[in-house]
């Protein structure tokens, strides 16, 4: 597995550019990974299989085509129930997240 940098992370749980954003079909907007974390969690499962469905998956292609994250867009890709893809997203973030911290002593320069 290739390694994540702060600035692909950073990037990853940015915020889309305003005319990227996803617009769910119960009238969300989603700027961001966390934002469609929540609305997975949230939204009725007439919304998630009119956006995940065998003809299409609207949040995988959103993660690979917009945030341009493969691994949450494959996750996405797989995932059968809201639930499940609430849970990989979160799991995602989660990851990403935690390469956003600086461990202590890792600092450049910083004497032994």
């Amino acid at each position: 597995m290739a390694r994540i940098t702060k600035q692909e992370a950073e990037r990853f749980l940015g915020d889309v550019p305003e005319e990227y954003v996803f617009w769910c079909h119960d009238g969300q907007a989603l700027s961001n990974m966390r934002e469609l974390e929540k609305a997975l969690r949230s939204m009725g499962d007439e919304t998630f299989a009119y956006h995940a469905n065998e003809q299409r998956n609207d949040f995988s292609t959103w993660a690979k085509d917009i945030i341009k994250d493969e691994t949450l867009a494959m996750d996405l890709g797989t995932s059968l129930t809201r639930t499940q893809a609430a849970k990989k997203v979160a799991g995602r973030v989660g990851f990403l997240a935690s390469k956003l911290v600086v461990k202590k002593g890792a600092a450049k320069g910083r004497p032994r």
